[in-house]
């Protein structure tokens, strides 16, 4: 019994706004971000300072021990850092990478033309100026193919770095930042499925459209159970393997090809809740039959979309698990290798450091000047110079396409993850910069947007 002057537990009742429960899942989508991303620096230091005292040899040994699964002719594995985590563990990273799009795609900022217009137009900026100056100043040189390295942003380290200057930053350059990086995804994704494969097996290819078939059969008839779809994605990430194609495509489509509507309405939940709980007060002794139980279980799970169930799920376990795994196993860079003067290593930190915040503003000026963009409501000119430098912290996706362009390439290999690194941090450093002097404290600004929803 509630005491007096206290109001019963009523929360659990009481209905959901439809604007709190489309900003919810992005409130908490940036809460793991900022957090994930602290311990992504954590490991990212961590690798560095194991790649560079005397137990450089054992933690190189330890990455490329060997794991292989056999049955009868049939082989599959490879390096622990390269297989295990760049081949198996990323694809979940990918595949997550696939639900946040189709998130922002269905009810996110990419699904207005007109408040897309920005973020994309930002992206488009921030992906062609830096491949466009690594072009440039590769040309003819051997690193030529890593035109690509300085095209991402890394979303986690981006809004850690925000989530360190409070809320003094306008919610409008966090939801524009999350869409650039967003629209970047999607920009990474075709630039490695069409530029980054090689040696391609046809008939692998035509096994891993059939996987992606069946798959979309399974969505349309019905087809609930997330071990069945666990099963059919493991094959096809496995034909993708074999085809040639990297692997990561596989999860992107699979994460896009992910339902984004609810088989149960809440409405229908309420009533369902409303039934049972009728059922119940009209005679305390009887017993609840198991088949309502489960039929109210089921409806309570299927009244979440798939796409947002299995981000909820993955996406914590990708922040803090896969990312920083990713880090220790691709960051360890020896500092003294002589790498820093590399042609290589200066592209890659000139396209992040330069070209991204260069890109961002020449196509974002163009657009709003066009008048098919206007900047979000608290953002200047000066604070979007300050988001364009952050978004040129590139790390997971650029470290990814590193180990793409430069597999068989050691040396290359070092001097662009060296760049990633040098370009990253210049970037965060700048950036935050900028944004801390360029933003006045919340006070002075009037209202804004919480960060807690």
């Amino acid at each position: 019994m509630s005491q007096p002057g206290h109001t019963p537990h009523i929360r659990p009742y009481m209905p959901v706004a439809p604007v709190r429960r489309l900003v919810q899942p992005l409130v908490r989508f940036l809460q793991i971000e900022s957090a994930s991303g602290l311990v992504l620096l954590a490991c990212t230091a961590l690798a560095l300072i194991l790649a560079n005292t005397p137990a450089a040899a054992g933690f190189n040994k330890f990455w490329h021990k060997h794991l292989s699964i056999e049955i009868g002719t049939f082989q599959l594995g490879g390096d622990l850092g390269h297989f295990f985590v760049n081949d198996v563990l990323m694809t979940l990273f990918f595949f997550v990478v696939g639900l946040e799009i189709k998130r922002e795609l269905v009810t996110g900022e990419l699904r207005d033309p007109r408040k897309a217009a920005l973020p994309v137009a930002a992206a488009l900026g921030g992906m062609l100026v830096p491949a466009g100056i690594y072009a440039i100043l590769q040309a003819g040189q051997p690193g030529v193919q890593g035109w690509g390295i300085p095209m991402a942003t890394d979303i986690a380290f981006v809004v850690g770095a925000l989530a360190l200057l409070g809320p003094r930053v306008p919610f409008g350059l966090k939801i524009m930042l999350l869409s650039l990086a967003i629209a970047d995804d999607i920009g990474a994704v075709v630039v490695i499925a069409a530029f980054y494969s090689s040696d391609l097996n046809f008939f692998m290819l035509l096994l891993g459209a059939g996987g992606l078939s069946l798959t979309a059969i399974l969505n349309e008839i019905g087809v609930r159970s997330t071990a069945v779809y666990a099963i059919v994605g493991a094959g096809v990430w496995l034909a993708f393997y074999k085809s040639g194609v990297h692997p990561t495509i596989a999860g992107v489509i699979l994460g896009l090809m992910t339902p984004a509507t609810e088989w149960v309405s809440r409405t229908a939940l309420r009533l369902s809740i409303a039934d049972l709980q009728a059922q119940l007060a009209s005679d305390v002794h009887e017993e609840v039959a198991v088949e309502d139980l489960e039929l109210l279980a089921f409806a309570a799970r299927e009244s979440v979309s798939p796409l947002e169930r299995l981000e909820h799920a993955l996406h914590p376990w990708v922040g803090f698990l896969i990312m920083p795994l990713f880090a220790l196993a691709n960051a360890g860079v020896p500092i003294a290798s002589g790498e820093w003067t590399s042609p290589v290593t200066i592209s890659v930190a000139l396209g992040l450091f330069l070209g991204k915040p260069l890109g961002i503003l020449l196509l974002s000026f163009l657009a709003v000047k066009l008048g098919i963009a206007r900047l979000p409501e608290g953002v200047t000119w000066r604070v979007l110079l300050g988001g364009g430098c952050l978004a040129g912290i590139g790390f997971t996706m650029s470290l990814f396409v590193t180990g793409l362009a430069f597999r068989n390439e050691p040396d290359l290999l070092g001097a662009g993850k060296l760049g990633t690194i040098m370009g990253s941090v210049c970037s965060a450093i700048v950036g935050t910069t900028i944004l801390l002097f360029g933003l006045r404290k919340r006070g002075e600004r009037g209202k804004s947007i919480p960060f807690e929803l």
